[in-house]
C-alpha cells in the first residue's frame, strides 16, 4: 500500500459512520471500519509502530492486516467494506468477527448488517394487557420502550425514578435524546458513559435491522447534529446490549439509589416492533427499598393529578 493509499485509509476511518444510515451496505462498511480501528495491531501479534519499512499511519489494524487474520483475500475485503460486495458467507463473517475480537452482541450485529433481508420499518404498540401490567408492579419501578428508544408505557414510579416520565416538560420521553441533549441526564445518571453507550448500541442495532425506517434515520441524524459524544460512541462502532445487572440513579429527593434490574422483552406482531419493558428493584429491607417507597408515595399524587387533567 502506498501513501496515497495510507492516506486514504486514515481519511476514511475518520469519517462518520452515520453516513452508512438507511444503506445496508455502506453500514457493513461502516461497521467493519469502526471495528478494525479499535484492534490494537500488537494484541493480535503485530508490533512496532514501522510496518514493512513505514511508519503506522492508522488507527488500529489496516486493511490488509484484517483480510490476512481472517483469511480472505484482501480485495474482497477492500469491496466489503466498500459495499460492492454483498451477502458475504457465514464462514466469512464467523472469520471476521473472530479476528475482530467481536462479542455475541457485535456478532448478531454483524450478520444482521450482511444479511439480505431486511425488515421494514415498524410501528409501536403498546397493549391495553401490557398496560395492566405495568401498573400492577407498583412496588417496582418499570417503563417500556421501542426500538427507537422511545419510552412508549411506563407506571408511577417508572416515570418518577427516570426524571418526570409523566410530565413532557419535565423530561423528553426518547431515551437517547435526553441522554445526549439534556444535561440532567448527567445528573440523573452519574455513570452516564455506560448509558449513552448502551443506547448508541442499541440504536446501532435498530438502524441496522430497519435500514428504511425514517424516523430512526432522523434521530441518529438529530444526535449526530447536536452531540460530539454521540458522534464519537457511534463512530466506534460500539455494540452494547444490557440484560440485567445494577444500575445507580440519582434522584433529587431520594438521592443516590443503586439499584437491580432486568430487560423483559415482549414479542411483536406483524409489522410491529417488539417492546423492552426495564424493571428495577432493591433488595427487601435494603435503604434503597425504603427510598423507593418514599418515590412511590410521591408519585401517586403526580398520577392522581395527570388522570384528572
Amino acid at each position: 500500500m502506498d501513501g496515497a493509499d495510507h492516506m486514504t485509509d486514515s481519511m476514511t476511518d475518520s469519517m462518520t459512520n452515520s453516513d452508512g444510515i438507511g444503506d445496508p451496505r455502506r453500514a457493513l462498511g461502516g461497521f467493519l471500519r469502526a471495528r478494525r480501528g479499535r484492534v490494537a495491531p500488537e494484541h493480535v501479534g503485530i508490533t512496532g509502530g514501522i510496518a514493512g519499512g513505514r511508519r503506522r499511519r492508522v488507527r488500529g489494524l489496516r486493511r490488509e492486516e484484517l483480510a490476512q487474520l481472517a483469511g480472505i483475500s484482501v480485495d474482497y475485503y477492500v469491496r466489503l467494506e466498500q459495499g460492492r460486495a454483498t451477502q458475504p458467507s457465514p464462514e466469512v463473517l464467523d472469520a471476521l468477527a473472530g479476528a475482530l475480537g467481536l462479542d455475541a452482541a457485535e456478532r448478531g450485529h454483524l450478520s444482521t448488517l450482511a444479511a439480505a433481508r431486511r425488515d421494514p420499518a415498524p410501528t409501536a404498540r403498546v397493549s391495553p394487557l401490557l398496560r395492566r401490567i405495568l401498573d400492577s408492579m407498583g412496588d417496582f419501578p418499570a417503563f417500556a420502550t421501542d426500538h427507537r428508544l422511545d419510552v412508549v408505557a411506563w407506571n408511577c414510579l417508572g416515570a418518577e425514578l427516570m426524571g418526570g416520565l409523566g410530565e413532557p416538560r419535565r423530561r423528553d420521553r426518547n431515551n437517547a435524546r435526553f441522554l445526549f441533549i439534556d444535561p440532567a441526564s448527567r445528573v440523573v445518571f452519574p455513570d452516564w458513559e455506560d448509558r449513552a453507550a448502551e443506547a448508541v448500541g442499541q440504536l446501532r442495532v435498530a438502524a441496522g435491522r430497519y435500514p428504511e425506517d425514517a424516523e430512526l434515520a432522523a434521530l441518529i441524524t438529530e444526535l449526530a447534529a447536536h452531540s460530539a459524544e454521540f458522534r464519537r460512541i457511534w463512530d466506534s462502532g460500539e455494540v452494547v446490549m444490557c440484560a440485567a445487572g445494577r444500575k445507580r440513579l440519582r434522584h433529587p429527593v431520594a438521592g443516590l439509589l443503586t439499584l437491580d434490574f432486568e430487560t423483559l422483552h415482549v414479542p411483536a406482531a406483524p409489522g410491529e416492533t417488539g417492546l423492552v419493558v426495564h424493571v428495577f428493584s432493591a433488595e427487601e429491607g435494603s435503604a434503597e427499598a425504603d427510598a423507593l417507597a418514599r418515590l412511590g408515595l410521591r408519585a401517586a399524587p403526580r398520577a392522581v393529578d395527570t388522570a384528572l387533567r
